[in-house]
Parts: structure tokens; C-alpha cells; sequence
């Protein structure tokens, strides 16, 4: 309650700075008015839907709705705030100066009309982040790309020169709301024609029983080689109350059960080998291990029937694992698969000129390829949402990697 009431106060503090800066630019009184009522609407849900958070339901619409617009409508009044500010601050010193050296009262004309212009520019700049964030709400969620990528390991079996895996990561179904978009997904996946579909975690928000409505939809999910598949923080019901310990067991169990019966190959840290002719590479699947979250994953266990020779594929959902771990192991892992970020569903990516999210401060690896100590990293960036419904800049991606045999380093 303390901390819910410190930020209604920062809030508020942010809100009437806010609503000075509007009347800078426009003196309209609809326009306050309409201001007022839409701040204590959005604040009033976002502090109703905290309050009544529902901790054993698991699904938490409500409060992702709130959230939603709390973000829509504040983040763009926190770029005017700040465009402001800085006039603010000039203002000051104008002022200071103009005490000091007697400025004529005539020059405060021109300094209020220059506020009025670098209000209104304030705005404009402001609209920027409101149009993207609603996108991203409304369609960016959805806005699926396919990122493919081409490997070379000189140690790589003759017989995989060519291998292609497709990688899917945090599905989050307990966040879905338009099954058309998932079923265009999910062809969009088929549609690789991999030879081995590989799931890095988080199926769920909360619950198992939250991937129920779209089990038979990812069922069809076909690769020749099948599909493998790892457990991620959220898999293991973690983080909703449950009546009993034994309906948190109870969900663990429906979870495997539904991986089975979808058609995924669920690795507990264990592994399996694909075979073709006389060679084989070996798929390592760990159970959650992350920097700061659950550590079920062995690697240990999860190798004890590998042998260093063997070319190796690890299934790890947090990025943090490969750095503190894998790549520091002695059996010399080839490729790891991960997610977890999202990429903090928010960020700027332009290929070959900018590659930013606000989660790089908390993940070193982050999103897309990295290589270290002749090992590769892949972290998908999602392909679903939590939390926020929505994506700005970073997209939902299914992941194409393409093992090639050679020296030759090309993404």
C-alpha cells in the first residue's frame, strides 16, 4: 500500500507538470478538461486493477488492459515532460539574467510566445510514441517475421550440411486474443519447412490449463525430425497462489502431459540424438536456469549420455545461462537456443545501424546471434507477449537456422 501510494504521488506530481505543459501550447479548454477526465480514468483503472489483482486466477486481462493504456497514454506524457523541462530549466536562467541585467518587461512577449512554439513541437514529438505504442498494441503484437540465419562449423557432420531448424520461444498463450492471427503463425512456421522444430519455453502465463484453447492449433506444427522443446520460468506455475501444493503439482503434471500430447519431445534435463546415416548431433535440453529466477537446469545430467565429440545443440530459455555456464563448460557446446527477453517487447532495430532495447541493461545477450569462444548463441525474441499486450519495434520472430559445414561466419 505504501509503494502504491508513493507512485499514485509521482503520478500525480508527473500529471500536473504535464498539464502545464499543454496549456503552454493550448489555451483550449475542452482540451484541459478532456486531459483531466482521461488521467483520472487511466490512473483510477491502473490502481482499481492492482488493488483487486486476482493472484489465483493466473490470467490477469484486466490489469493488462489497465496497464495497456496506462503505457499508451503516460509514456507520451513523460517525452513531453522532458521536451519541456529543458525550457523550463533555460526559462530559469533567462529569468535569473534578466533580474541581474534589468531586462525590459517588453522581452516577456517574446519569451512567452517562444514557449507556445516549443510547446506545440513538444507535442508533436509527443504524438510519435503514442502512434507507435498504439500500433504496437493493435497490430505490432501480432506483426510476425521470420529471421534466418546461416551457421558454419567446421566440425559439423557432413550429413547436417544444410540442416534447418526452425526456433520458436515464450509463446505466452495466456495472453492470445485473435486466433486467426495465431493460425497464420503457426502456417507461417510450417511454411520454413525445417527439418526439426526446436520450442525454448514459457507455453504459459501462469497456468497449464491457459494453452488448452489452442492446443489442436499447435498441434499441427509438423518438422520431419519433430519438435523439441524446454520448459521456461513461467512453465512451472510459479507465479499465481494455488490452493494446495498439490494443485501446483497437479498443474506441473498437466504440463507434461499436454507437451506429449501436442507433439513436442519435452527435454528434463535430458538429451536425444538425430540421426542420419552414420552421424548424429545431439539435442541438450536443460530445465529453466536463469540469473536471478528459477535453476532447475543440470547441464550436467542433461549431458551424461554426450560425448565431447558429439556436435551439440543446447535448448536453455534464459540467455544468462549460456554466459555463466555453457559457454564456460568444457564440453564445448556448438549452438544454443534461447529466449526469455522478449526483448522487452520495446526497442529500435534497424538492420546494420541500430540494434537497441532498455533490456540490454539487464541481459548482456539479448536478442539474435552472438558467438563466443567458437560457440553461437541464439535468443528468439518471443513469440508472444507478457504482460503489456503489445510490441513496439520488436517483433514476434520465428527463427530459421541454416547449419552449414565451413569456416566461413555468415548470419
Amino acid at each position: 500500500m505504501i509503494r502504491l501510494i508513493i507512485f499514485i504521488g509521482i503520478v500525480l506530481a508527473l500529471d500536473f507538470y504535464a498539464l502545464q505543459s499543454l496549456r503552454s501550447a493550448t489555451k483550449n479548454p475542452w482540451v484541459t478538461a478532456m486531459y483531466i477526465v482521461c488521467s483520472f480514468i487511466i490512473l483510477g483503472n491502473i490502481i482499481y486493477q492492482s488493488i483487486n489483482l486476482d493472484r489465483y486466477s493466473g490470467i490477469n486481462q484486466g490489469f493488462y488492459t489497465a496497464f495497456a493504456l496506462f503505457v499508451l497514454f503516460y509514456v507520451p506524457k513523460l517525452v513531453l515532460i522532458i521536451s519541456m523541462f529543458g525550457e523550463d530549466v533555460f526559462r530559469l536562467f533567462e529569468a535569473i539574467f534578466n533580474k541581474i541585467t534589468a531586462e525590459p518587461p517588453s522581452s516577456a512577449a517574446f519569451f512567452k510566445g517562444r514557449r507556445k512554439i516549443i510547446g506545440q513541437l513538444a507535442l508533436g514529438v509527443a504524438a510519435l510514441p503514442f502512434l507507435s505504442i498504439l500500433y504496437g498494441i493493435t497490430k505490432g503484437k501480432y506483426n510476425f517475421k521470420v529471421l534466418k540465419y546461416t551457421l558454419f562449423f567446421e566440425d559439423l557432420p557432413p550429413e547436417f550440411d544444410g540442416y534447418k531448424i526452425t526456433q520458436i520461444s515464450d509463446i505466452h498463450s495466456g495472453s492470445f486474443d485473435k486466433k486467426e492471427k495465431i493460425e497464420y503463425a503457426i502456417d507461417l512456421i510450417n511454411e520454413q519447412a525445417s527439418d526439426v522444430i526446436m520450442f525454448t519455453g514459457d507455453l504459459v502465463n501462469s497456468k497449464t490449463s491457459e494453452m488448452e484453447p489452442w492446443k489442436a492449433l499447435f498441434s499441427k506444427l509438423r518438422a520431419k525430425d519433430g519438435i523439441f522443446s524446454v520448459l521456461g520460468n513461467h512453465d512451472y506455475g510459479d507465479y499465481m497462489r494455488w490452493p494446495s501444493e498439490e494443485d501446483k503439482t497437479k498443474n506441473f503434471q498437466d504440463m507434461l502431459k499436454l507437451q506429449e500430447e501436442m507433439g513436442f519431445q519435452l527435454l528434463l534435463n535430458t538429451s536425444k540424438f538425430i540421426e542420419k546415416k552414420e552421424a548424429r548431433i545431439a539435442i541438450i535440453g536443460v530445465e529453466n536456469w536463469g540469473k536471478g529466477f528459477k535453476q532447475k537446469g543440470d547441464l550436467k545430467q542433461a549431458t551424461s549420455q554426450i560425448s565431447k565429440d558429439d556436435f551439440k545443440i543446447v535448448l536453455s530459455h534464459d540467455p544468462s545461462h549460456w554466459e555463466y555456464e555453457i559457454t564456460k563448460d568444457e564440453m564445448h557446446y556448438h549452438l544454443t537456443l534461447s529466449g526469455h527477453t522478449h526483448g522487452m517487447q520495446f526497442g529500435i532495430e534497424i538492420p546494420g545501424l541500430i540494434k537497441w532495447s532498455p533490456i540490454k541493461w539487464r541481459y548482456k545477450y539479448w536478442a539474435g546471434v552472438y558467438k563466443q569462444a567458437g560457440q553461437y548463441l541464439n535468443v528468439n525474441r518471443g513469440f508472444g507477449f507478457l504482460a503489456f499486450p503489445g510490441r513496439v519495434g520488436i517483433w514476434p520472430e520465428i527463427t530459421v537456422i541454416t547449419l552449414k559445414k565451413g569456416k566461413q561466419e555468415v548470419k
